[in-house]
């Protein structure tokens, strides 16, 4: 207790350093969804934004990642101490020296190891089948069911995830061991087996390489063979949840800041409208319809639908069980086309769809920013408005304007696609 004669100085010092003592350190944690390439390159594009946006805020900083499939690999990146700038120069524009670069080419190599493996069941499987049909007396369907052994179960081969995060994380300054992190990371796997998920960082899951937990929580069925560890088999962490932001919330962060970059097209209310249809009046514009896409674009907006509808659920539950935690979610506008109409593995436009991701995440903040300041300045973050409205602001640099005979290609192209329309429209008049 202070003495009845300590000087005022001392005493509003001693009342300082008391409230100083009862002030808590905001907990903040980040939760990427999965999407493929173009979701990598949407988060990356979107991280950028954030990072420059966000006032108080050191993403390589953060007291919990979470990372599922492709998410995995920007989360386990940022726990190493790599900024969102820095993984735009490695994994979008490749500008970065050759050990710190990443090049998702690399996913395209066939999965030989698997064809050989299967390949060699085949002999045997065949003549089974053959012995059903002839002795067996069974039809042609339950034989051929004999074949599935011998069928891949995944037609490229992730391998170099592993080799190449192995790599990356082998830089000064960075580790491949959960254990050696300074902050806690957790990369959601699924085993394959139990249908369970799989949290790669937690305690008892945190003896596997980072690299191997980022391979495994990214290896889509199908695409990719399951990734054996001790034994186990595992495939893509979205086949149970989204994000498994649960994992960071169960620890009682105050602040959660969540991204997911697929979502399903609102094709009914565009963003943007057809070039060619610019110079007509909003009620005469040709609404893109879906099924127009034929089947890529279906099963596209179906697996969207699916994974999205279910993310919804997992929010609204989120913010019921617990409600002293403030979660945000960031994600592409429903409305805009740009990256529902860019192939989900494709990675030739990286660039380009980069800087749109950064655009739009910019023009979010804007849009959303009188209750995101309140929200975010309960955790002493502010958003910088002067770097919002910086219309000039770019993720990388301005693609150089085209030449005259570019124009004229453009133009001609233009010309072409309204010829098109036109005869298309004719047709259909005709037909009624």
């Amino acid at each position: 207790m202070l003495q009845r004669n300590t000087t005022p100085i001392l005493r509003h010092l001693h009342f300082a350093l008391m409230n100083a003592k009862t002030i808590k350190t905001p907990k903040i944690a980040l939760a990427l969804a999965g999407g493929g390439p173009l979701g990598a390159i949407y988060e990356v594009g979107a991280m950028c934004a954030l990072e420059e946006s966000l006032v108080g805020l050191d993403f390589t900083k953060l007291d919990h990642y979470v990372g599922v499939s492709a998410g995995g690999f920007i989360v386990a990146a940022m726990a190493n101490g790599m900024t969102p700038r820095e993984l735009c120069a490695s994994f979008i524009e490749n500008d970065n020296e050759k050990s710190e670069t990443f090049d998702p080419s690399w996913l395209m190599e066939p999965a030989y190891g698997e064809f050989a493996r299967r390949g060699i069941m085949l002999p045997g499987l065949l003549l089974s089948a053959f012995w059903g049909m002839t002795l067996g007396r069974k039809s042609f369907m339950t034989a051929l069911e004999r074949l599935a052994p011998g069928l891949p179960t995944g037609a490229f081969s992730n391998q170099q995830v592993d080799t190449q995060l192995a790599r990356l994380f082998s830089q000064k300054g960075r580790t491949n061991d959960f254990r050696k992190l300074k902050t806690k990371l957790t990369l959601v796997a699924t085993n394959l087996d139990s249908a369970e998920p799989a949290p790669f960082g937690r305690p008892g899951w945190d003896h596997v390489p980072i690299s191997q937990a980022v391979q495994a929580s990214s290896a889509l069925p199908g695409l990719f063979p399951p990734v054996e560890i001790d034994d186990q088999y595992y495939v893509d962490g979205a086949l149970k949840k989204t994000m498994h932001a649960s994992v960071a919330l169960d620890d009682g962060v105050d602040l959660l800041l969540c991204l997911n970059p697929l979502v399903p097209f609102d094709a009914t209310s565009p963003q943007v409208a057809k070039v060619m249809q610019r110079g007509l009046p909003s009620e005469k514009r040709k609404i893109p319809r879906i099924v127009d896409g034929g089947l890529p674009a279906v099963l596209s907006q179906t697996f969207r639908s699916m994974i999205h509808s279910r993310m919804e659920l997992g929010m609204k539950h989120y913010e019921h069980a617990y409600p002293h935690t403030d979660i945000i979610l960031i994600e592409p506008d429903h409305r805009d086309p740009e990256l529902y109409l860019a192939n989900t593995f494709s990675y030739a436009q990286r660039r380009h769809l980069a800087e749109h991701a950064y655009q739009q995440t910019r023009q979010m903040l804007r849009s959303r920013k009188t209750g995101l300041s309140a929200k975010l300045a309960r955790h002493g973050i502010s958003l910088n408005h002067d770097v919002l409205d910086d219309i000039h602001r770019h993720l990388s640099k301005p693609a150089k304007a085209p030449t005259r005979i570019g124009r004229a290609v453009a133009t001609l192209q233009e010309v072409m696609d309204d010829l098109t329309e036109v005869v298309a429209s004719s047709k259909h008049h005709t037909a009624h």
